[in-house]
């Protein structure tokens, strides 16, 4: 018979907004219909292997707190077959339709590339097995390049061309089995991929460095037949003072100087955002508008906390404004909302993870619920499109269809004498609007 991580805990299921169960879905009811689609297919919901299965509650003050009985330490490959089964049999109670993983979180890195291969290949084996018997899929896999000491100084971007090599072959084959489990991407997050002095940094050989090893990433893609995107994951800074993918417009500009825009979209992260000085829906609106919004990461930071807190969402405004960026962009295609968040050092039984997923998937659910109806509404719309009406005909649109000189602009201006009729952007009243639907 087979082990039972969480014998305490049955399937999780949809209650309504009336029940006071912790353990049910408030507002997520997967197959309810929003904009004629369902809810589930809207969200498609993943749980990540690194924190729910590997995160130990530890911080830079103190070791680790969570009851987490798959981790026993042994870094052994029937440790992590186990913790493999462990994560599908939480997934499958909590009806989660994606996931996402590390490599070097399904499994160890072993004494050398060929030992973390091998352990790498016996548990991708096992997923495979896995994915078959629940229906969970993979969303994306990514290769964790900036946890091991040999990439202190970065991964592609590292002073060492070893360094790079290494990196090289350990993305090849997480890509290798991200395209056997039928990911849905594929994604790179430049942990090390910075710097923390320019005194010690050639910042235009790293990039050129970062942008060839993209190239070799974009040609192996090809070689496999792997068919779905690449995407890349801005983030500022921690642990590296500054990360060359800063926030979506510093990745926008990386990916057009080196030829690789058609290649990437953007995944993108609300604590990251954070850290940027932006906004969850500022990224999402510079992403979407370069026609690259592929997936999202959903958590959130402390408003008094500097770092990547990484929390579970349960902002209705945050999940409303960003479900309309995504509406507006037309919906996931290959990504989803992907919980890239860790339960509290204080919340440390394994319960928690269940309840802290729940409390996501409402919350997301119900933020896609009020989107919906703001859209349907379209008083916001409304007043946003007659806000640039003047582009719409005459000199406007003469100018955004590219057919109007300076020349012409000062002709209008002459015709003018002064400009008037300029009219309030009502922040407040559209800030109460919204709040109408909340």
């Amino acid at each position: 018979m087979a082990k039972h991580f969480f014998p305490k805990i049955g399937t999780i299921r949809f209650e309504g907004p009336g029940s006071t169960n912790p353990l049910a879905f408030k507002h997520y009811n997967a197959d309810e219909l929003v904009e004629g689609r369902p809810i589930k297919d809207h969200m498609r919901f993943a749980a990540v292997y690194w924190h729910t299965m590997r995160g130990t509650g530890a911080d830079m003050f103190g070791g680790g707190t969570a009851n987490r009985p798959w981790n026993t330490g042994e870094c052994s490959t029937k440790e992590a077959i186990e913790r493999a089964r462990a994560f599908f049999e939480f997934a499958t109670k909590l009806g989660i339709p994606f996931y996402c993983w590390h490599d070097r979180d399904l499994a160890s890195h072993g004494r050398n590339l060929r030992e973390a291969n091998a352990q790498f290949d016996a548990v991708g084996r096992e997923l495979k097995k896995l994915q078959r018997d629940t229906g969970v899929r993979l969303l994306w896999g990514t290769a964790q390049n900036f946890v091991h000491p040999r990439y202190m100084h970065g991964a592609a971007t590292s002073c060492n061309a070893d360094v790079f090599c290494f990196a090289a072959a350990q993305v090849k084959r997480a890509m290798d089995w991200t395209h056997e489990l039928g990911g849905q991407g594929y994604v790179f997050w430049g942990g090390r991929e910075g710097y923390a002095s320019l005194l010690n940094t050639d910042m235009k050989r790293e990039l050129d460095h970062l942008g060839r090893f993209l190239h070799m990433a974009v040609d192996y893609k090809k070689k496999i037949g792997f068919k779905n995107p690449f995407l890349i994951e801005p983030k500022p800074k921690e642990p590296t003072k500054h990360q060359y993918d800063s926030d979506a417009a510093s990745c926008l500009n990386f990916l057009r100087e080196y030829g690789l825009l058609e290649h990437f979209q953007l995944n993108i992260e609300v604590n990251h955002a954070w850290l940027a000085g932006k906004t969850m829906e500022h990224e999402l609106e510079v992403a979407g508008a370069a026609g690259v919004l592929g997936s999202i990461d959903a958590n959130m930071g402390d408003y008094f906390l500097g770092w990547d807190t990484d929390q579970f969402p349960t902002d209705l405004y945050l999940t409303a404004k960003t479900m309309l960026s995504v509406l507006k962009y037309g919906g996931f295609k290959h990504g989803g909302v992907n919980f890239d968040a860790k339960v509290r050092r204080e919340s440390f039984s394994e319960e928690d993870l269940f309840l802290a997923h729940i409390a996501g998937m409402d919350t997301f659910a119900r933020g896609l619920k009020i989107a919906a109806k703001i859209r349907a509404d379209g008083r916001l719309d409304a007043f946003v499109r007659n806000r640039y009406r003047t582009w719409d005909s005459g000199i406007g649109k003469k100018i955004e269809d590219g057919k109007a000189t300076f020349a012409d602009c000062e002709r209008h201006a002459l015709k003018l004498g002064n400009v008037s009729g300029l009219e309030s952007g009502r922040q407040e009243l559209l800030e109460a609007m919204f709040n109408e639907f909340i």
